[in-house]
């Protein structure tokens, strides 16, 4: 079961969105990702910040520093100009897990050749464990599935709120669990 009070957030990433012109699909796509994949209770909010580098690790900092377990973060991970999501998520974490971009641009590149572009990526910033993803909701679904069976146990690592998942949907990877 996961811990009380656990909580993931998801930070989409989008100008048009946060002035309201373009509805958000990434936070939508992300949170029904989860719920179908989890089998603990979790509790999961969203917001929506414009695109740029000190917007986005502004809203980084304050969902980690205000307890957020795990930061799920769509959109602007490809190469134009205000796409600054690895930016700002390196000037957040402590460290990088680079592993988690090189297996999100791997699987997406079985569906689609610009996968290559992407620049998503994963980081741990004290107890809190981000991961940027693309903003559509197709490529967020193929980038948590490649990843996701090793979250539960990194949560475990950095003292974060334990998770478990459905092993129907996506089956979790513990030391000694099989």
């Amino acid at each position: 079961m996961l811990l009380e009070g656990a909580h993931v957030a998801i930070l989409t990433v989008s100008d048009r969105a946060a002035r309201g012109e373009y509805a958000d699909l990434g936070g939508p796509a992300a949170e029904e990702w989860l719920r179908a994949s989890l089998s603990s209770q979790v509790r999961v909010t969203r917001q929506i910040v414009a695109d740029g580098r000190d917007s986005v690790a502004g809203a980084m900092r304050a969902l980690a520093d205000g307890g957020a377990d795990l930061v799920l973060v769509t959109g602007g991970t490809g190469p134009a100009p205000r796409d600054q999501t690895p930016e700002a998520l390196a000037d957040v974490i402590d460290f990088d897990l680079p592993g988690f971009g090189e297996e999100m641009r791997r699987a997406s590149l079985a569906e689609v050749p610009t996968a290559i572009l992407s620049r998503q990526g994963a980081g741990v910033r004290g107890k809190t464990l981000f991961i940027t993803l693309p903003g559509k909701p197709a490529a967020i679904a193929t980038c948590l599935q490649a990843v996701f069976a090793a979250v539960p146990y990194c949560l475990d690592l950095i003292g974060a709120g334990r998770i478990e998942t459905d092993p129907a949907r996506c089956k979790a990877f513990r030391p000694g669990s099989g």
